[in-house]
């Protein structure tokens, strides 16, 4: 495991979706929401800043924008399979978002970008001051940011943190080259149609060959002449797939250039907010253990 940077970014959704599914319905607010996912995510950030100490940039992204995003004007079905979040889920969504902003993190999100897009800007952002960034997430989409020798893919709970390399090695695709993979095989759990026939390996293989769709598309009649099983069916369903592919590719790849986005997120942990967010816990309805960590890590910062 390589070690993260000093500029971590979050994908706060899918530590908070995690939560939501995995834990009981165990904690309440007094006027009677569940509250797993607030309890879930407030203890993953609790985890996450004893594990990246001496953070000097951190920001988090929230998933906002289920049927409004840029993408759905571009297809309509982009993930069309997803259901918008009850009041309950949609609750515990603003009260995740609002334990972030009492920390000090800067949180970012909206109707027309999504949290993926809000990254890639700050990324950006953090490159141009050549800073490498620790993309926070079990997301590999998110993969294709690491362009840097000092960035970094870290999923937290798993306890694995790849720089560009170790994440081709574990995917089998190169970072730079991950949206056009996606292109190609598509994406299921995002409703992105791929080329019919076309799976990881062939998709990963044909990469392998060409330098990303642009290359494959000036020689797509070199396909049927690979050593690949098929190769002439292949090249066949590719030319008359291409135009899907171009349209999915404008799907997976990431837009880094959010307006409004303009600014590294400097971040200091701080032993004030800290206590805050434990005294806004046990006001929601959270108590025991889970402030009482908030306050000890507040008097460690103290102390410090």
């Amino acid at each position: 495991m390589t070690s993260p940077t000093h500029a971590c970014l979050i994908d706060a959704s899918i530590y908070i979706f995690r939560a939501y599914f995995s834990l009981p319905d165990r904690w309440h607010s007094p006027q009677g929401w569940p509250l797993n996912a607030v309890y879930g995510y407030s203890a993953f950030l609790l985890d996450f800043f004893q594990a990246a100490d001496g953070l000097e940039y951190c920001a988090a992204a929230f998933d906002e924008s289920l049927g409004t995003c840029f993408r759905n004007d571009i297809y309509p079905d982009y993930k069309a399979s997803r259901v918008l979040p009850d009041e309950a889920l949609a609750f515990q969504l603003e009260t995740c978002r609002e334990v972030t902003e009492r920390l000090g993190i800067p949180a970012f999100g909206g109707s027309r970008y999504e949290a993926d897009d809000y990254l890639a800007t700050l990324v950006r952002l953090l490159r141009e001051q050549r800073v490498g960034s620790t993309v926070v997430t079990r997301d590999k989409d998110l993969g294709q940011l690491l362009r840097d020798q000092d960035d970094r893919w870290w999923d937290f709970a798993a306890g694995t943190c790849l720089d560009a390399a170790g994440f081709e090695q574990k995917f089998g695709v190169a970072p730079g080259q991950f949206a056009d993979y996606l292109a190609l095989v598509g994406d299921p759990v995002d409703d992105i149609p791929g080329v019919p026939g076309v799976g990881a390996k062939t998709a990963a293989r044909l990469l392998q060959e060409f330098d990303g769709l642009d290359d494959l598309a000036r020689q797509l009649d070199q396909v049927a002449t690979l050593d690949i099983r098929g190769a002439g069916k292949l090249q066949q369903r590719l030319q008359e797939h291409w135009p899907q592919v171009l349209m999915s590719r404008k799907l997976t790849g990431l837009e880094a250039n959010v307006p409004a986005v303009n600014a590294a997120p400097a971040f200091k942990l701080q032993a004030d907010l800290l206590l805050g967010a434990a005294d806004f816990l046990v006001e929601i309805g959270i108590g025991g253990a889970l402030p009482a960590r908030f306050r000890r890590l507040a008097d460690q910062q103290e102390a410090a």
